[in-house]
């Protein structure tokens, strides 16, 4: 019995990598490619390393995604090796939520003393992390952000190695993990820095001046990580790799510090779409709307223990690594919270998938801290307010979307105050209490993400569970040109390097996909100044361009100047090619779209 007892945090884990496992996997094929824009690069990837390697679009290297290719590098071995289906696009992300829950455990579990009391803690922390709608959204869909969670939890855990014996080895590795973040999301897996930075140079038992080293070797190693592939792209003559999806200036650096860095913060590229789906800029964007749906079930759980754990190392009831990884995770939790909250331009829901490694992190340690202090009124008082934190706002949500049985909500709030007093009144209703706030805390998240991981995503904005009346953000741009196979045949039986050219990232992703081509996107994703007229124009004289493909026109005469625009609203120079495309080549309809043969 007792060897059985002494396994139990092993089985325990078996049993939530399992769970996890059962949630993410099934019914992927449901939703297709996920994100084709994604999909495309990862297909342009399986047939020439050099997109791969860029991270192209398209197999010829004309663009790149609005990204760099970290993520690309994962989803195109994966087609290369199994072929163009969407399970080879999307299972490496639900084994990237495994690997995540899995890690997440081991960093949380090793910083708590008792090692039952740390399992138990790793443990609630992987359920609430795998259990985050945000994440059960995520880790079935293919935009970069699985890679960048699974990356950025790594890191936590190599700190947490770290801070344990002042060791620069380990510390070496987060700056290894966050750098290769960077090249999966750029400045976005910078935000954790601050807490990270902070935690080893309050906590690592050794002296100031050696902290300081540490540090500084931990960035020349985030550096060298971070920026060996930017250097590699810099100094390729532009003539000879793709344009840089994004930058103004066809420099990583530009996409980083602009398109996808200060840009996102100020606003000049926000849309109204996306303005759709939440509440102004402010702490409250976190709790409402869609972001509040996939992010916010347990965050006031997160927050409360976060005080909580200041609190307690205030009055010493902290080791050095609980310290540390209070600050690391807290400060990940509220650097993080903060630049989602206050960004003025674009920024989805799923973004705040981030945050939940930082959520379940700090819900674990701060039930395993007011567990071991149950004799206290720190201890009771802790856990009534996690209980209330978490099962409150839990039932809000679920009456907020409607979701469920209409008996539910009410029922949760009632037996969230119930264990929340059952707590505070006396030891021998501990368990009681504990489990049955457990319960009630957990059970809207964990609904909330099965019901998500259930329904089917497409598009490059996804949402959670979309319950009835509620208005989402679709693809709505788009015309068939990913489901009409006479389309396809034609590109397919196009002898050009380019079988098409369409304008925009977007309608260039579904066309690929469909005829198993490589097309120009015009304009690409976000405005990009590619081509020029002039540089279409020789293209197409050479025969590198065997069609232009206007999405939405088709069976309608082309109004004069005007071109179908794409998420990215085009600018001037993409209108003055389809201008030009018109005025010279005959157009002939092909299910919603307007084709133009151009050899």
């Amino acid at each position: 019995m007792a060897h059985v007892i002494a396994r139990w945090p092993r089985w325990g884990l078996a049993v939530l990598l399992a769970g996890t496992a059962a949630m993410y996997f099934p019914g992927l094929s449901a939703s297709g490619y996920g994100n084709e824009f994604y999909a495309a690069a990862a297909q342009a990837g399986a047939r020439s390393w050099s997109a791969w390697f860029f991270g192209s679009l398209d197999a010829h290297d004309f663009i790149t995604v609005d990204k760099p290719p970290a993520a690309l590098w994962v989803t195109g071995l994966s087609v290369r090796l199994f072929g163009v289906h969407g399970w080879a696009v999307l299972v490496p992300q639900a084994v990237m939520g495994v690997a995540a829950v899995a890690i997440l455990f081991a960093a949380v579990r090793r910083v708590v003393p008792d090692p039952r009391l740390g399992a138990a803690a790793g443990l609630l922390a992987g359920a609430v992390l795998a259990c985050t709608p945000a994440a059960a959204l995520m880790f079935r869909f293919d935009d970069p952000d699985a890679l960048l969670t699974l990356l950025l939890v790594t890191a936590a855990y190599c700190l947490a190695r770290a801070v344990h014996g002042a060791s620069w080895r380990w510390l070496v590795l987060v700056g290894v993990a966050v750098g290769t973040a960077f090249l999966t999301k750029l400045l976005q897996a910078f935000l954790v820095l601050p807490g990270f930075g902070l935690a080893y140079l309050l906590a690592a038992p050794t002296t100031l001046r050696t902290r300081l080293a540490h540090l500084a070797a931990a960035l020349g190693a985030l550096v060298v990580a971070a920026g060996w592939w930017v250097l590699i792209v810099q100094l390729i003559p532009a003539n000879a790799r793709p344009y840089v999806g994004g930058s103004t200036d066809d420099t990583v650096l530009d996409l980083a510090f602009g398109y996808d860095g200060f840009g996102r913060l100020q606003g000049p590229h926000a849309s109204p779409a996306v303005a759709s789906m939440g509440p102004p800029t402010g702490p409250r964007r976190l709790f409402l709307a869609e972001m509040g749906d996939e992010i916010s079930w347990l965050l006031p759980a997160a927050l409360f223990a976060l005080a909580f754990g200041g609190w307690l190392a205030l009055r010493g009831h902290l080791g050095r690594a609980e310290r540390a990884a209070t600050v690391s995770w807290g400060g990940w939790l509220l650097v993080t919270g903060a630049v989602f909250a206050g960004v003025h331009g674009t920024i989805h829901p799923y973004y705040t998938v981030a945050l939940a490694p930082a959520v379940g992190a700090l819900v674990g340690l701060g039930s395993a801290w007011a567990w071991r202090l149950r004799a206290t009124w720190d201890g009771r008082v802790g856990l009534a307010g996690l209980v209330l934190t978490g099962g409150w706002w839990s039932s809000i949500l679920l009456r907020r979307n409607d979701f469920g049985p209409h008996w539910l909500p009410p029922l949760l709030l009632v037996a969230t105050v119930a264990a929340a007093a059952c707590a505070i009144i006396g030891r021998r209703l501990l368990p009681v209490a504990a489990g049955v706030g457990a319960a009630a805390a957990l059970a809207g998240t964990v609904a909330f993400s099965v019901a998500t991981a259930a329904t089917p995503h497409h598009g490059a904005i996804p949402v959670a569970v979309a319950p009835a009346g509620r208005r989402t953000v679709t693809d709505g741009w788009l015309g068939d040109e990913g489901t009409n196979p006479a389309l396809a045949a034609m590109l397919r039986a196009s002898p050009s390097e380019w079988s098409a050219a369409t304008t925009g990232s977007q309608s260039a992703a579904a066309l690929e996909l469909s005829s198993q081509t490589a097309v120009m996107a015009v304009g690409g994703w976000s405005d990009d100044p590619v081509p020029t007229l002039a540089q279409f124009v020789a293209d197409v004289q050479s025969g590198r361009i065997g069609y232009y493909v206007e999405p939405g026109l088709g069976g309608a005469a082309r109004p004069h100047g005007r071109i179908i625009r794409s998420a990215n609203h085009s600018a001037s120079h993409a209108r003055d090619i389809a201008d030009w495309v018109a005025a010279h080549y005959p157009a002939v309809s092909v299910g919603t779209s307007l084709v133009y043969r151009l050899r």
